[in-house]
């Protein structure tokens, strides 16, 4: 179940980068699926080999080389998928930031089990 609330979440974050970020389209919600789970599937698997391989990197630049991996992942899905395009780098980093905020907002209302959890700071009734 919480696969499914991410894979919608990240889908939502597709579809919010296709209308806002110039250079950014998916045709289709055939597509925002897909790309939503293709998206999963690279962060799962290509996205730590590529976080090894630039760790000097990204050291060196305080993190910041992350934005960069970020971009490529979703270029890499962008070129897996037939009506996902993207028209540069610059397309692929705003669509990645978008996305990745989308995620953020969204994970703060499911807790690990993938269930509707709001972190809400309760009062102690003293």
């Amino acid at each position: 179940m919480g696969f499914l609330i991410r894979m919608t979440i990240t889908a939502l974050g597709l579809w919010l980068a296709s209308r806002f970020v110039p250079g950014a389209s998916i045709e289709g919600p055939l597509t925002f699926v897909l790309a939503a789970l293709w998206l999963g599937v690279v962060n799962a698997v290509v996205r730590p080999i590529a976080f090894i391989l630039t760790l000097p990197i990204t050291l060196l630049s305080l993190g910041l080389f992350l934005l960069v991996i970020n971009a490529g992942m979703v270029a890499l899905v962008a070129w897996l998928l037939e009506g996902f395009r993207l028209s540069g780098f610059g397309a692929a980093l705003l669509t990645s930031i978008v996305v990745g905020l989308t995620s953020w907002v969204g994970n703060a209302f499911i807790g690990e089990r993938g269930r509707y959890e709001l972190a809400v700071v309760k009062r102690r009734v003293q």
